[in-house]
């Protein structure tokens, strides 16, 4: 069957005449494309590019049908935005937030997308960045608020934005509360991580950073930043996070020299699964609400 996929990519090579450039337009990488332009050709029982030394060229027959899968992609377009107009409920943005983002920044997202598409209705997910990355992927989000560094399967990325850190230390292990301290400082007890499995290489960055500012010490798994506070509390370990609002009593608040371990965050969609929500100037602003919150 003919989808609105492989219309697509045969588009996007047609005007990129580059198998990665096209790549890049569509979302994704150089396989699926391939295989792609695979069963269209298969489907339309003609040859549409003639290969050579990195570039493609359109054949007669693909020069022939490309007017028509244009008609056809723009159509598709028009039907997207024709039932988004006509749904009484407005269009739906579905939003992944990453642990690791504060309430304030999560609550500064939504209110931008909200404020990007009048009339729109904004729901909101909490998950690890590996599950939002395989949702929004999927077409089950629309976009994410993810850790960085990440695998996005070619997916659309916005800026990298950094978010200051604090350490949440026991009082009884400093006690000059609200102090700017080093990493090596905070040795003797163990900081709190989440699983890696949640965002392999941000998890990965984080620890080798922590490992080269504090080399002794250790790390302790911790299912979320709560579990970390209630053991910081009990004297047992320290967390490292963006969250302002995360305290607790008998638990200090330090900021770390140098800022070293920031969170990381981007915004994540797919070109090909969010019609109303392309421009970048869209982007821009939900963006800038990362920064601003």
């Amino acid at each position: 069957m003919l989808t609105e996929r492989h219309l697509q990519i045969f588009i996007a090579l047609a005007e990129e005449q580059h198998f990665g450039d096209a790549a890049r337009v569509v979302g994704i990488t150089q396989p699926p494309l391939s295989q792609g332009l695979r069963r269209l050709e298969a489907l339309v029982g003609a040859k549409l590019f003639e290969r050579g030394q990195g570039r493609v060229e359109l054949t007669p027959a693909g020069a022939a049908l490309l007017p028509y899968a244009r008609r056809a992609l723009t159509s598709i377009e028009e039907l997207h935005q024709a039932a988004i107009a006509r749904d009484p409920e407005g269009p739906e943005i579905r939003l992944g937030l990453a642990p690791e983002v504060p309430p304030s920044a999560g609550a500064a997202v939504a209110a931008a997308c909200a404020a990007a598409i009048p009339g729109s209705r904004v729901t909101v997910v909490s998950a690890p960045t590996s599950s939002l990355v395989g949702q929004v992927s999927a077409g089950r989000l629309t976009l994410a608020a993810v850790l960085h560094p990440a695998v996005l399967d070619g997916l659309e990325a916005g800026a990298v934005t950094l978010l200051p850190t604090w350490a949440l230390v026991p009082a009884s292990f400093l006690d000059d509360d609200g102090s700017e301290v080093t990493l090596r400082r905070l040795k003797g007890l163990p900081i709190a991580v989440r699983p890696r499995a949640e965002a392999p290489a941000a998890r990965d960055l984080f620890l080798d950073t922590l490992a080269l500012h504090r080399p002794e010490g250790g790390t302790v798994v911790v299912t979320d930043e709560r579990s970390g506070l209630a053991m910081a509390a009990a004297g047992q370990a320290i967390v490292v996070t963006a969250d302002p609002s995360l305290t607790a009593p008998g638990v200090g608040r330090h900021s770390l020299v140098d800022d070293p371990l920031p969170v990381r965050l981007r915004l994540v969609w797919s070109r090909t699964r969010t019609p109303f929500l392309r421009p970048a100037d869209v982007m821009a602003q939900l963006t800038n609400a990362l920064v601003s919150s």
